[in-house]
């Protein structure tokens, strides 16, 4: 017990002491409450900020495997598109052809009736007259005797065959001609040849020479062959000569030299596979493209 002067009281030392340990209880426990609730505070900040994090990342992600996935199904449309171009074009080339086959068949099957033996190509682009049909004398490019009538034959019976086959010039009627949007043919090459003998500088003029001949006794006997045009408006029959270069029989015998003295026609189609292989390699380039720019996104 203790005496106080102000009062003239005892006052119980025990109870001042119980206050003071009550306050001092009080006040750590609300510095606890309050630390606790700072450390909630920070680590939900912590977790919002992490959240917020993975969420920008995942979002980018997304955008990344979206861009990637419009890419591809970009590409894979165009490629599409392009397998389908190229498969018409085959069909097209397939078509083509099969009517030059159809062609050169006719013409063989109706100057083999007129008595004239003529050969398709195992190619079967070329339509061969042998020997037995249009021979050259050696080092000579005239048309004498049997070759210059059996040469008129050939003009009767393209002038029959080949309309069919053929674009017809605006000016004439199409009555036996095919129609722009159809396989026709492009070129009907009369092709000079020679043999081994003599100069080679020669020979090239010799063959360009055979093939000229040809051509000027084909169409004096059957003019309307210059008719006969192609999609761009041309003529289609054309010369060419290869001197020596293309034998058929290279033993080397007199014999082998009168099968190379010969003429040859090269039937060509009006068609154009290299517009495929374009269509190909411009699909290809932007596919290379769009594999690079994805690459880049993701590094």
């Amino acid at each position: 017990m203790t005496y106080h002067e102000a009062t003239g009281e005892f006052v119980s030392e025990r109870s001042s002491d119980a206050h003071g340990d009550d306050e001092n209880y009080f006040i750590s426990m609300t510095d606890m409450m309050v630390g606790m609730l700072f450390i909630f505070i920070i680590m939900l900040m912590s977790f919002a900020l992490l959240f917020r994090q993975q969420t920008d990342v995942q979002v980018a992600k997304t955008k990344l495997q979206s861009t990637k996935i419009e890419v591809a199904e970009s590409v894979g449309r165009e490629l599409d598109e392009t397998e389908k171009r190229i498969r018409k074009r085959l069909d097209e080339i397939r078509e083509a052809s099969a009517l030059r086959l159809r062609l050169l068949t006719e013409v063989r099957d109706q100057l083999s009736r007129e008595g004239l033996s003529v050969e398709i190509s195992p190619s079967g682009d070329v339509l061969r007259l042998t020997e037995a049909a249009v021979q050259f004398p050696v080092n000579n490019f005239a048309l004498l005797g049997d070759a210059k009538k059996n040469v008129g034959k050939i003009a009767r019976v393209l002038a029959r065959v080949l309309p069919g086959y053929s674009i017809c010039p605006r000016s004439r009627a199409r009555l036996a001609c095919r129609s722009s949007d159809q396989a026709s043919v492009e070129t009907v090459f009369i092709e000079g040849h020679t043999d081994e003998t003599g100069n080679d500088d020669q020979n090239w003029s010799l063959s360009a020479q055979r093939a000229a001949s040809t051509y000027r006794e084909l169409t004096a006997i059957a003019p309307e062959l210059r008719k006969l045009i192609n999609r761009r408006d041309e003529e289609i029959l054309s010369i060419s000569g290869y001197s020596s270069t293309r034998p058929i029989d290279p033993s080397g015998t007199a014999v082998a030299w009168g099968k190379n003295r010969r003429i040859d026609l090269r039937f060509v189609m009006d068609t154009d596979p290299s517009t495929g292989l374009e269509e190909v390699q411009a699909l290809l380039q932007k596919m290379r493209t769009a594999i690079q720019e994805l690459k880049g996104r993701s590094e």
